[in-house]
């Protein structure tokens, strides 16, 4: 700090200042499903629109398979927190025991039975406060991993 004069130190200070809302503007949150929603099409299919309570909703599909990204913590359908990315199936009977196998050895991917004994795969993904579009995508290609691995490991052997 001894070679650095005043005048120096108060430019780097605001060129700090500068950058922060610049920075700010460029992460991504769930308060902005518009450009959850560009993203998501650059992985596949992805429409935007609101679920029954209101709030937003992208449905789409990556290599053939359906899944859904919902928004929580939402206030009146907006300012949500996080999402969630969800897929089902209907008609493979998966048991409990290779449910718990994906579970007890995958990282990503919350696998469950549904009611009516269908497998599911969800991910969720914390948004508040922001994060990077690098960091998004990075969610959206472990969600694709996910779902393959899920088709391959649970629903086809």
């Amino acid at each position: 700090m001894k070679g650095l004069s005043k005048g120096s130190l108060f430019f780097c200070a605001l060129l700090s200042a500068a950058a922060g809302p610049a920075f700010a503007d460029s992460l991504i949150d769930a308060t902005k499903p518009e450009r959850l929603h560009e993203i998501a099409r650059g992985f596949g299919s992805a429409e935007l629109d609101k679920d029954s309570q209101g709030d937003p909703r992208i449905t789409g599909r990556i290599e053939g398979t359906k899944y859904g990204i919902y928004f929580y913590g939402c206030v009146k359908g907006a300012d949500c927190d996080d999402i969630q990315f969800s897929a089902s199936w209907s008609g493979p009977k998966v048991s409990l025991e290779k449910i718990n196998e994906w579970n007890r050895t995958k990282r990503f991917g919350k696998a469950f039975l549904d009611k009516d004994g269908d497998p599911n795969l969800e991910m969720e993904v914390n948004l508040d406060y922001g994060v990077s579009t690098r960091n998004i995508e990075d969610s959206f290609n472990w969600w694709t991993k996910a779902l393959k691995e899920y088709k391959k490991v649970v629903l086809e052997e």
